[in-house]
């Protein structure tokens, strides 16, 4: 009985260490904190120091007047309507020429001189009938004397003067078409006097300008449907324009525009529309436009390249500094304060260009505040942040 009793207490003991010791473990779990894990941070949010803080302009978008604008390319162009193409009436081989590329020239001043056979036969048929009209005149003038004097009777009369007006019908057929030849009233007159027939025929240029193309050379044939010299009054040129289809629909004769030419940056030139084309070019699918430009002193060339902005009527719209734009991969982004000196970077859609705004479209709600100075380093204080987190 007593090696039982014995027995008895030995296991009593070892369940108790049993439990103490689970007791122990028991206790130690319950005082060791769980790991720590840790959270991936956004990359498009950033906490700034009290300090960068300070640098930082907060505010709301801002509503204003903005005046819808629209930019394309333009170029400097001759105004048609002060474009004279000259060339000879006559067929003839240039003798002299008289002026060169870029040298003004006086409406009616010689250009070069070409020498015409077709001109001298033609000189020498009229001289002929201008000859048997005069001699057709005497015969009319005796006749009617001869028969006042009844010597002649009144049907030769009748017959000479038919003859009269058959040679004044003729002669003035031939001063015709040395009028249409070129010849001037007083070269013809002075042809009926001298009876001395001339070849050389003046190239005449027919408006006031500068020559801006010489398309002959001496000995030269040139025949009346070639041009042989391009005369331009640049005192007023054309500002021109291809407006894209979709952005043709606002445009009117009348519209105001701002014109700039990168060859002269110093000016800024602003006018109206004269002139909207009513169809739209089936290749390019454009409208053309244009300004009239006064060039008294001629700085504005011919194909020199510009810019040209159309102005439509303004309208209330939001908008924000240039300042509080970040341009990242051909995507607009602001920074919106989400707390006090934490702010995230939001994509957004912006509009044209308003001084130094832009209209702001979409993505910032009523009430939200963004950065609207201090863009630009606080984004680059967020790429810094983001490097030293990836390391």
């Amino acid at each position: 009985m007593k090696t039982v009793k014995h027995t008895s207490s030995l296991a009593g003991c070892a369940l108790a260490s049993v439990a103490a010791l689970l007791l122990t473990v028991s206790g130690c779990k319950k005082n060791t904190p769980p790991p720590e894990v840790k959270a991936e941070s956004d990359p498009s949010v950033i906490s700034v120091s009290p300090d960068l803080a300070k640098q930082l302009v907060i505010g709301e978008p801002k509503m204003q007047e903005v005046a819808g604008s629209l930019q394309v390319a333009a170029r400097i162009d001759t105004d048609a309507s002060r474009i004279a193409r000259i060339g000879s009436p006559v067929a003839g081989r240039i003798i002299k020429l008289l002026v060169l590329e870029g040298q003004y020239v006086h409406r009616g001043e010689a250009l070069a001189t070409l020498h015409s056979t077709d001109l001298s036969d033609t000189q020498f048929s009229f001289i002929k009938a201008f000859s048997q009209e005069n001699l057709a005149e005497q015969a009319t003038k005796r006749a009617e004397q001869l028969v006042k004097a009844d010597v002649m009777g009144q049907a030769e009369l009748e017959r000479r003067r038919a003859e009269l007006l058959q040679a004044s019908t003729e002669a003035a057929a031939f001063r015709t078409q040395l009028s249409g030849l070129g010849m001037s009233d007083a070269a013809i007159r002075k042809l009926e006097g001298s009876r001395k027939l001339n070849a050389d025929y003046p190239v005449l240029s027919t408006i006031s300008g500068t020559v801006l193309e010489r398309k002959v050379t001496i000995g030269q044939i040139v025949q009346p449907a070639e041009i042989a010299f391009m005369v331009a009054d640049l005192s007023n040129v054309w500002v021109i324009a291809d407006v894209p289809e979709e952005s043709s629909g606002h445009l009117h004769k009348g519209m105001e525009v701002i014109v700039k030419v990168p060859a002269l940056p110093d000016q800024t030139l602003h006018g109206k529309l004269s002139y909207v084309s009513p169809i739209v070019d089936p290749v390019t699918r454009t409208v053309q436009v244009r300004m009239d430009l006064p060039n008294p002193h001629g700085i504005f060339k011919p194909a020199m390249l510009a810019g040209m902005t159309f102005i439509d009527a303004s309208e209330r719209k939001n908008t924000v500094p240039s300042t509080a734009v970040v341009r990242e991969e051909n995507k607009d982004y602001v920074f919106v304060e989400i707390e006090p000196r934490k702010y995230m970077l939001r994509e957004v859609s912006l509009g044209l260009e308003s001084g130094d705004n832009r209209v702001l479209e979409s993505g910032v709600s009523p009430g939200e505040k963004i950065v609207l100075d201090g863009a630009f380093h606080l984004n680059n204080q967020r790429k810094q942040n983001a490097i030293k987190g990836g390391e």
